[in-house]
């Protein structure tokens, strides 16, 4: 800056606009460096007005009094003297300072209107000037005051001063002209007036305005072709750009070159590198940065905590969150949202809760990010009452739920949507979703929406949802998760199919890993396993779910050897096996009675996967033993548990007592699940069906007594069958459809003829104390009978017939099924609650063990 001692007394110089009997010789004990003593402004305007009582305002005394009204803020007073102040080189030094002072006080538009002023009054700006108004032009973003500040530049002479140049690129890039700035950088080359910051200016330009690439461009121009030696703020501008490219090689060389020229020192230098390495997901080395750092600062902490966060390694949040508090580094909203979020993430919601008050607790106001976290937490927990409260405080507080600061429409609301959903009040999900108006919904708000439906809600009105969508917005990839989902519920093959077409259609690219892995999902769970396994087969990435979906429909439908031949292959190519692989194995293996295979697997889970047999693993293997009639090994199983048996473990004995109809054992499992407090309708049901299969009436009243006084509700029976034009159901005794009449006239006539062919009633079935002629007449309203009969009624020849189940097949209609298969010129492919059946030809693909 000017230095004071470069403006001239007045004595040299008359000031024109005072009475020339003011410019006495001065006391000495008013004297400059006495001026700047002063404290106050009341002591500067009493000296002021001292000095113009005694007649001895010299020009040099008003311009030390200038200085020192800005130094003390009084910025109106010092305008004032300017007013009067000849202009001069020199004197453009306190323009200078005022303009300055008003910008670094964040007054921008102030230096504009003294710019203006000090024009008006015929003073010249210096190189000095220019660039605190280019500044302020910058930080109002006011191209027009900008352009005509560098105009002005121009006719001034100052085209080729780099602090101007520099200045001008600044200002340009703040007002998002990039075209602007480059200009101006360019000319700046040409005439060989420019330094590093004009270099830095370029590339801030280039990182800022969202051209990462050629801000690496032109830091390998600064640096090869004009030789710069490229310092601290160089690197800041330019590593954020190798983060958003993933270039993790050049911020490397550049990690390196900081170190060697110590530039790694500066912190704000390393909270780039930090931040570098993590979005390039390579925590490791952003840890060794970070641990590295001798300075460090909140943004330092947070860059590693959302690191971590953002490449699933919530332990280390946790952790890193944790080491924050034990120090009492002063944690901001960044910081505590992604602590939240790593708690939610592992499944901590009450953790996250907790984070959430300490939040509150501390004085720190959460915004959208930290209710979404924590609305997660509750989501995974099912905490509803918790989401509640989260829902209330968004709504007390100044939080728009369908639009927010950071520019994304309807995060909060779609997080409240997933929430609600997640925790099974479906019906108040959808009614946030109605809230929002059909032109505001986002791909996420009918995403989160369709997924409440598919996962905890009714799978059609999912789909119904899904067909809607279409008329607003496109589905993305985790809005077909979603649906598959739903059809992979109901069995709807068909739109299943649709929908696999319109993801090969619309994918820009191959469809995603987790879509693929719905895909398998969805074709094993609607009946086509060949067309998983082509999914499967075509795929050019899996992971271990790809491979353990593949297993479970292989064991749904009975193909037990092929479900082992792929979780051996996986199992050599180094996958992860977890409780969940070996779950599907001994499941596969149970559907198929491969018990030796089963018996095997169980007993190699530690020794050799590693993986701790759970209560889900014994009750597999007691449902192995039982199906195979050995219901004493199964008893002896359960009896060595190393831990207490739970309800479903005593579920898998029950059912197989229904099978065998081993009474005495029966009753005992049913007690056991009593004890458990365990008001499962299926137990109730089972225990009611092994009493009536001996003709044990009495039991069977008391049991159903024991319900009805117990509050327990059996699910009835429903099939559905998928036709051409949509999925029809059927109750028990179902004479509401259109075409009842010729539904039953088929059934009775397909009935007879397998009777003609040795099909005998299996009148245990028939659960009701009733004549055996009544019996078989039960047995002929099965709702599953009455879906093949309208199968059978509406499906071209030599199609599949596809027909679902709620519950288990009825051993009649099993028997039934198997007759008819081989008079009918169709497949019939039968889901129940526990596994697929295929008929065809008299033969049933679970031969024996459903």
């Amino acid at each position: 800056m000017i230095r004071r001692n470069l403006i001239p007394n007045a004595a040299a110089k008359p000031h024109h606009y005072l009475k020339p009997s003011l410019f006495s010789t001065s006391p000495p004990e008013i004297t400059p460096p006495f001026i700047h003593k002063c404290k106050t402004i009341s002591q500067v305007k009493l000296i002021h007005g001292k000095l113009i009582s005694l007649a001895i305002l010299t020009l040099n005394r008003t311009s030390h009094l200038i200085s020192t009204y800005i130094s003390l803020g009084c910025s109106s007073s010092a305008v004032s003297l300017l007013r009067r102040f000849p202009p001069s080189d020199a004197g453009v030094y306190h323009w200078n300072s005022l303009i300055r002072f008003y910008g670094e006080n964040g007054r921008f538009s102030e230096p504009l209107s003294l710019f203006r002023l000090m024009h008006s009054l015929s003073w010249t700006p210096d190189n000095y000037t220019f660039p605190f108004v280019f500044k302020a032009c910058g930080e109002i973003t006011s191209v027009r005051y900008g352009a005509s500040a560098h105009a002005l530049s121009r006719v001034t002479g100052f085209k080729s001063n780099v602090f101007v140049g520099n200045g001008l690129v600044a200002m340009y890039t703040r007002c998002g002209c990039l075209g602007d700035a480059r200009k101006v950088f360019d000319e700046m080359s040409v005439i060989r007036v420019w330094d590093v910051v004009s270099w830095n200016s370029i590339i801030e330009s280039y990182a800022k305005l969202g051209k990462p690439k050629m801000a690496v461009e032109m830091l390998r121009r600064m640096t090869n072709e004009f030789a710069f030696r490229p310092d601290d703020i160089t690197l800041v501008n330019v590593i954020p750009p190798c983060a958003s490219l993933g270039a993790h090689s050049l911020g490397k060389q550049l990690h390196g070159y900081a170190i060697r020229s110590e530039i790694i020192e500066n912190m704000f230098v390393g909270n780039c590198l930090v931040d570098m390495y993590a979005k390039c997901g390579m925590m490791d080395e952003a840890n060794m940065v970070f641990s590295n750092m001798r300075l460090k600062d909140v943004v330092s902490w947070n860059v590693m905590v959302a690191g971590y966060s953002e490449v699933g390694r919530f332990d280390d949040v946790v952790r890193l969150f944790e080491k924050m508090r034990e120090e009492k580094i002063k944690m901001d909203v960044v910081t505590w949202s992604a602590a939240i979020s790593g708690y939610a993430q592992r499944g901590l919601g009450y953790e996250a809760l907790g984070v959430f008050r300490q939040m509150l607790s501390s004085g720190v106001k959460p915004n959208e990010v930290t209710l979404i976290s924590v609305l997660s937490g509750c989501a995974s927990v099912g905490a509803l009452m918790h989401g509640k409260e989260i829902h209330c405080y968004a709504i007390k507080h100044p939080i728009d739920l369908c639009r927010n600061v950071h520019g994304d429409d309807n995060m909060v609301i779609n997080q409240l949507i997933d929430m609600y959903a997640k925790c099974k009040e479906v019906d108040t999900a959808r009614s946030m979703f109605d809230s929002v108006s059909p032109k505001d919904r986002d791909v996420v708000t009918w995403t989160v929406m369709i997924g409440g439906y598919s996962q905890h809600g009714d799978a059609n009105k999912a789909l119904k949802l899904f067909t809607e969508m279409f008329e607003q917005t496109r589905p993305n990839a985790f809005t077909i998760s979603c649906a598959l989902v739903a059809c992979a519920s109901l069995a709807a093959l068909r739109i299943g199919k649709q929908i696999h077409a319109y993801a090969l259609r619309n994918q820009k690219n191959a469809v995603p890993l987790f879509v693929s892995n719905c895909l398998i999902d969805m074709y094993a769970k609607c009946g086509d396993i060949g067309k998983g396994r082509f999914v499967f087969d075509s795929m050019t990435e899996r992971n271990e779910v790809t491979w353990t979906s593949l297993m479970t429909g292989y064991g749904m439908h009975g193909y037990g050897e092929e479900a082992l031949g792929i979780f051996d292959e996986m199992w050599k190519m180094g996958f992860k096996l977890d409780g969940v692989t070996l779950l599907v194995v001994l499941y596969a293996c149970s559907h198929s009675g491969m018990i030796d295979e089963g018996m095997e697997y169980f007993n190699r889970m530690e020794t050799d996967f590693g993986v701790t047999p759970g209560p889900e693993h014994y009750a597999c293997m007691v449902d192995l033993l039982g199906r195979a009639g050995k219901l004493d090994a199964a008893l002896r199983l359960i009896e060595e548990m190393p831990m207490e048996p739970p309800p479903v473990v005593w579920v898998a004995l029950l059912s197989c007592c229904r099978i065998h109809g081993k009474v005495e054992l029966g009753e005992y499992a049913a007690k056991k699940i009593t004890e458990l407090a365990s008001n499962n309708d299926g137990s109730y049901t089972l225990l009611s069906n092994i009493y009536a299969s001996t003709g044990r009436w009495k039991d069977v009243a008391r049991v159903r007594s024991l319900m009805r006084h117990k509050g327990v509700r059996k699910r009835p029976g429903c099939s559905w069958v998928e036709g051409i034009k949509g999925t029809t159901t059927f109750f028990v005794g179902d004479k509401t459809h259109p075409r009842a009449k010729e539904i039953y006239q088929v059934l009775s006539d397909h009935m007879q003829r397998i009777k003609d062919i040795g099909y005998v009633p299996e009148k245990d079935f028939a659960l009701h104390d009733v004549d055996d002629e009544e019996k078989g007449d039960l047995l002929l309203d099965h709702s599953e009978k009455l879906a093949l009969a309208y199968g059978i009624l509406t499906t071209s020849q030599g199609a599949a017939i596809r027909i679902t189940k709620n519950l288990r097949v009825c051993g009649d209609c099993h028997t039934a099924f198997t007759y008819i298969s081989r008079i009918i010129d169709h497949e019939i492919i039968l889901r129940d609650s526990s596994r697929f059946h295929h008929f065809k030809n008299g033969m049933c693909s679970c031969k024996g063990y459903w």
